[in-house]
């Protein structure tokens, strides 16, 4: 099969290569429907990586958040029309005690092998899941959702019981998506959103309590708090966390920081802090976002305002158009796939 890959070449400059690709009757054929920017996304397109990184991955196709339909399966598993949601993860081995996502030898799309902006995707078919009910332009998000499922999953496993007051730091995707599913799965407890944007922390609207990092009360403190924020600000971030946790409190680490983050170790020993560190997800985590949906559809519509753009692609330009849109919204750039 002859397929079109729409690679990123350089930064701002997005190329299209023809490849022939092997089908076999492992792999489905999916026509991806809806891809969804992320801020990774962004940082290959704007060069914002290091040169030496991105010499070595580029050229590649961007995008690992991504919802399409079955064209073909050579066993008949899934019926062509059936809509999926596509797993960026590849593991290429199986751990008794290891996630998958957390395995040095899986393969990530969009990250060192071609992700999703593709005429057509070859996936194994553990690596799709079929959804109903749910919109294309919201099962998009599936994959923002599943990386929370994976960080609660692990937050569960490892924080103590009292869980009164949770903390989140951080008002973009990542916070938003975050702070929304713990108030949904822990009703009981407050959750408080910190983040640095006033107009962004209106968003947080089905929050207990919103603040600015800069003007949280003077007893403020957190059973436990999720860091949302990564980049140049992670730093700040995590040593306020620090700061307010009560002892024996839980860290949950879930921003992307580029450079080394320096972190107050003497306060995290006097506490007994928890630091735990999550990173992107897997296939039991897209089945547990996809059931989240499910139970909890009145989440719909606060999932529907973090998508501040929506870009039917035709053509490469309207790729471009894209990428330098999401430079400059609050939240969420999804492209409608029609090329």
């Amino acid at each position: 099969m002859i397929n079109c890959h729409y690679r990123l070449q350089s930064p701002k400059r997005i190329g299209l290569d023809f490849v022939e690709e092997e089908e076999t009757e492992d792999t489905v054929v999916v026509r991806p429907t809806y891809l969804s920017i992320c801020a990774a996304d962004e940082r290959y397109y704007q060069g914002k990586r290091d040169p030496k990184v991105l010499s070595k991955k580029l050229p590649m196709c961007l995008i690992h958040e991504a919802v399409g339909e079955v064209l073909k399966d050579p066993r008949g598993q899934f019926k062509p029309g059936t809509k999926v949601v596509l797993i960026p993860n590849t593991p290429l081995e199986h751990d008794e005690v290891v996630k998958e996502n957390y395995l040095r030898s899986s393969k990530f799309r969009a990250s060192g092998f071609d992700g999703f902006m593709q005429s057509l995707v070859l996936m194994n078919r553990d690596r799709i899941i079929p959804y109903e009910n749910v919109s294309d332009r919201i099962a998009v998000l599936f994959e923002l959702m599943s990386v929370t499922m994976n960080a609660i999953e692990h937050f569960n496993q490892y924080s103590h019981l009292k869980k009164q007051t949770i903390g989140v730091w951080g008002c973009g995707n990542v916070g938003y998506v975050t702070s929304l599913i713990l108030k949904k799965i822990f009703p009981n407890a407050k959750i408080v959103v910190m983040g640095t944007n006033a107009n962004k922390l209106h968003y947080f609207q089905f929050a207990d309590e919103t603040y600015l990092v800069t003007d949280l009360p003077e007893d403020f403190s957190v059973d436990h708090a999720f860091e949302c924020v990564g980049g140049s600000g992670a730093e700040s971030a995590i040593n306020q966390m620090i700061d307010v946790i009560n002892p024996q409190g839980s860290i949950a680490l879930m921003g992307v920081s580029e450079n080394l983050v320096g972190i107050n170790t003497r306060m995290v020993l006097e506490k007994g802090i928890t630091l735990l560190g999550n990173s992107r997800s897997g296939y039991e985590d897209f089945e547990a976002a996809i059931k989240f949906l499910e139970n909890h559809p009145e989440t719909i519509e606060y999932f529907e305002k973090i998508i501040s753009k929506e870009v039917v692609v035709h053509s490469i330009a309207d790729m471009t158009t894209a990428f330098d849109l999401d430079s400059s919204v609050d939240f969420k750039t999804i492209m409608k796939w029609e090329i």
